[in-house]
C-alpha cells in the first residue's frame, strides 16, 4: 500500500522539479521508501528457539551403594547424593530485519546444575584433581566446595538454602563435593560423570609429614 502511494507521490514531485527524468527518479525513491514502510508494518518477525530440555538428566546414582574407604591416594568415581532441577537461562538475539520490520528472533537456552557428589569415608586431606566424563577440569573455573568428611562439618549453604534451615544434612563422616551452577552445555546439557583424586593419609606418621626435601644428584632425601 505505502509502496504504490509513495511511488505516485515521488513521480509527481519529481516530474514537477525535473521533468521526465525527475519523475523516474522520484518514482524509484518513493518505491524504496514505501517498501521499507510496508516491511515494517506488514512483515511479521519470525521467532525460532534453540534446543530446550524437557527433563533433567542426572548422572548415575546407585541406591544402597557402599561407601568406599581410601588409603593414601586414589581416584574415586562419585555418587550423586543431592541435586536440584536444572536452572534455565534464555538469550534472544535478533537477526536481519533492517528498518524495523521482519527478521528472525533466535532464542537460545543455557542450563546450569547444582549437585553434591559423595566420594568416600572421611576425613580426607583434600582433593587433588577432578575429572568430568574422563576429562580433567580446571577447578578455578567452577564453583566447587570440598567437604572432608569429619564429624564436625556443617551443611553446605546451598543445600541449606534449597532445603530450608534445619532440613539440610551435613553428611558427617562422608567426604563429598558440591558443584554450584555448573554450566552443562559442555557435557550435552547433563550432569557429567564425576571422579576425583582423593588424598587420605592413614596413621600418625603420614599425618606428621609436612614436606619432603630431595637433594638433586645426591640420591638422598
Amino acid at each position: 500500500m505505502a509502496t504504490i502511494l509513495l511511488q505516485s507521490v515521488g513521480s509527481a514531485l519529481g516530474g514537477m522539479l525535473g521533468g521526465p527524468v525527475g519523475a523516474i527518479l522520484g518514482r524509484a525513491a518513493g518505491g524504496l521508501a514505501g517498501a521499507a514502510i510496508d516491511t515494517a508494518l506488514f512483515s511479521p518477525t519470525q521467532k525460532r528457539e534453540g534446543p530446550r530440555l524437557g527433563a533433567s538428566r542426572i548422572m548415575e546414582a546407585d541406591e544402597g551403594a557402599g561407601i568406599p574407604r581410601v588409603y593414601g591416594t586414589a581416584r574415586i568415581a562419585g555418587q550423586v547424593i543431592w541435586g536440584t532441577r536444572f536452572e534455565e537461562e534464555s538469550e534472544t538475539e535478533r537477526q536481519g530485519g533492517k528498518g524495523g520490520g521482519g527478521g528472525v528472533e533466535v532464542t537460545r537456552y543455557s542450563y546450569f546444575g547444582n549437585v553434591a557428589i559423595g566420594l568416600c569415608e572421611g576425613p580426607i586431606a583434600g582433593i587433588r584433581r577432578i575429572w568430568a566424563d574422563g576429562e580433567e577440569i580446571d577447578q578455578a573455573d567452577h564453583q566447587i566446595r570440598v567437604y572432608r568428611g569429619d564429624e564436625t562439618q556443617g551443611p553446605d549453604p546451598l543445600i541449606e538454602a534449597k532445603q530450608g534451615t534445619g532440613n539440610a544434612p551435613a553428611y558427617r563422616g562422608l567426604a563429598y563435593v558440591v558443584f554450584e551452577r555448573l554450566a552443562l552445555e559442555r557435557w550435552g546439557n547433563r550432569i557429567p560423570q564425576i571422579s576425583c583424586e582423593v588424598l587420605r593419609p592413614i596413621g600418625d606418621l603420614e599425618r606428621a609429614i609436612e614436606a619432603v626435601t630431595i637433594i638433586p644428584g645426591a640420591s638422598e632425601h
